[in-house]
């Protein structure tokens, strides 16, 4: 036999190894199949108990009073009609056309909430959380196994976002904007259903303002492809985005927010600390970074625009963390470059590590969690307003006035809210909150005055940043007789200015309101382990104060759940037992 021929049958015999190969990767045995089935379930299961939270987030309850209010009067709300310092004088450039933007950019997200509350109640709305955000991982997911051809890379790749979405498990129209994200990503990688991209967008533009981010994905199709059908239905969908409320002024608005110092003082609008909370986040980049550098000749343009757009908001603002935990799985699992080299994961290991998972979560009580979180809200002070027909403008903090909005407007209006609508107010409300101390200085008093303010509801501390409110401190100062302590509760303080003769004081208000500082962090501390600052600026502050038992209980407290090593507490404690 000639040399050649023996070279063609060995080629011919490796092409037939190869064809058989190649058929029995393209029909999976259905074992396999069943066990896949089993991991999908599972990991739906597990995925959804992971972001069954209790509803926690105190903007929630403005969102479901704005649905609420949208339903009943059939009209978007502008003019504002739930708090009485919205119309205050603007400050920047732009800032009337902001508060505007402000109260309709998120209308249809605000009522698809407030129906489904007005049919399933708290539980229904935990549930669509939990399924929406499902949803998206598993958008993910699906995207990521496409493109790396591996079917438990996308299950990893799903639990991969899940590390990053499930710090953004919170009951806002803000959620939509992330599956719209993950929805357009999987059209335009399947190159199917495109017809459905602008009808998606003018949902996506009515649910909530961050419908440009469909620009930013669109465009990154577009740069590669020369398809006119996507170029032609990109068109469309960029043209439909604007029939909303606020047409295109998505951009303006922006530039707008940058210039308001209220809106940048917000954690979710400033840059993430570097290797803070979610972590995930930041191992997500990592690798994602590595990744795409190892393989940067092969990547594609459209990931390479997706991930400097997408990083690029992230490293900028906290609220768009998301984004890589949507984009970073997806890229990571494309361009593995060492995925040959990997050992083969035995079939039936995925479905029982999907199986752990869903134990862990489940033993955890998370399927169970279809109630608010009473801790944070201002649940007893909001009876007590109702209990004694209290109206007329309220002053509050910051975090408890989408609560008070929920149960008492418009009879009763807040003074400041999440949706942030005017700079003049939020700096008067910094003034009234912390200028003077625990003292009523004559600017503290004025201001109140000024606003018509006669009942002052609040918390005595922000639990984020552990800072304290020293307003309440200053009404319970026996040198303002005028205000009253009327009622007092773990959640809040509720003062009025020479209440009525059927509204007897509590006695001793600023015995009780001392009292009640350690009491609400304790509180807090005990629901929220990982915000424990409050116990340390208490703590701080009963040393200068020479009151050493509180001290020492705060100190306790504080430092049985720091995140880190705190030396000068531990030694503040030593010194504080030795007495």
């Amino acid at each position: 036999m000639k040399p050649r021929d023996v070279r063609n049958r060995k080629a011919g015999r490796r092409a037939a190894g190869n064809a058989e190969t190649d058929l029995l990767q393209q029909v999976p045995l259905p074992a396999s199949n069943w066990l896949r089935g089993v991991t999908v379930a599972f990991t739906a299961l597990c995925l959804v108990g992971i972001f069954s939270k209790e509803i926690s987030d105190t903007d929630f309850w403005w969102h479901l009073r704005t649905g609420q209010w949208i339903v009943s009067n059939h009209t978007l709300p502008v003019p504002d009609p739930f708090s009485f310092t919205s119309a205050a004088a603007p400050v920047y450039a732009g800032e009337l056309a902001v508060r505007k933007f402000n109260l309709v950019h998120q209308w249809l997200g605000e009522v698809l909430q407030y129906l489904i509350y007005l049919v399933a109640g708290f539980p229904g709305i935990i549930a669509a959380r939990a399924l929406l955000l499902t949803a998206v991982c598993g958008l993910t997911g699906l995207v990521a196994g496409r493109l790396s051809g591996g079917f438990y890379a996308g299950v990893a790749a799903a639990f991969a976002a899940s590390s990053v979405l499930v710090s953004f498990a919170a009951d806002r129209p803000a959620l939509i904007t992330f599956l719209c994200v993950a929805v357009y990503i999987a059209l335009l990688e399947f190159r199917r259903g495109w017809w459905a991209l602008p009808l998606v967008a003018v949902f996506w533009a009515n649910c909530h303002a961050g419908f440009f981010l469909g620009w930013v994905v669109l465009l990154a199709y577009c740069a590669e492809s020369r398809s006119r059908k996507l170029w032609l239905i990109s068109a469309l969908a960029v043209a439909a985005s604007g029939l909303n409320p606020n047409g295109f002024g998505v951009v303006a608005t922006l530039l707008a927010y940058r210039r308001s110092s209220m809106l940048m003082s917000l954690i979710e609008w400033m840059p993430p600390r570097f290797w803070s909370p979610p972590y995930g986040f930041w191992i997500l980049l990592a690798v994602a970074t590595l990744v795409l550098a190892i393989s940067w000749r092969k990547v594609r343009l459209t990931h390479w625009i997706l991930f400097v757009a997408f990083a690029a908001a992230s490293l900028t603002a906290f609220r768009n963390l998301p984004l890589i935990g949507i984009l970073a799985p997806i890229l990571i699992a494309a361009w593995f470059p060492f995925r040959g080299r990997l050992p083969a994961l035995p079939v039936w290991l995925p479905p029982v590590l999907a199986a752990a998972g869903l134990l862990v979560v489940g033993g955890q009580g998370a399927f169970g969690h279809t109630r608010v979180a009473e801790w944070v809200l201002p649940s007893g002070a909001a009876d007590y307003l109702e209990r004694n027909h209290v109206t007329g403008p309220v002053f509050n903090t910051y975090e408890q006035g989408g609560y008070l909005i929920w149960r008492l407007a418009p009879q009763a209006q807040v003074f400041m809210d999440g949706r942030d609508l005017s700079e003049a107010a939020y700096r008067d409300y910094q003034k009234i909150l912390f200028d003077g101390g625990d003292q009523m200085t004559t600017a503290r008093a004025e201001l109140l005055n000024r606003y018509g303010v006669r009942v002052v509801v609040m918390n005595t501390m922000d639990f984020v940043s552990g800072k304290l409110y020293p307003l309440a401190l200053a009404l319970a100062n026996p040198g303002t007789p005028d205000w009253q302590l009327v009622y007092e509760d773990t959640q809040a303080v509720v003062f009025r200015r020479n209440p009525p003769p059927d509204t007897p004081p509590l006695p001793q208000k600023l015995g009780r309101v001392l009292k009640h500082l350690n009491n609400e962090c304790a509180a807090y501390v005990e629901n929220s382990p990982e915000d424990s600052l409050c116990a340390r600026t208490l703590a701080d502050y009963w040393m200068r104060n020479q009151v050493k038992d509180y001290a020492r209980r705060m100190l306790r407290l504080y430092l049985a759940h720091a995140p880190q090593p705190d030396e000068k507490a531990e030694r503040a404690l030593r010194d504080l037992e030795l007495r």
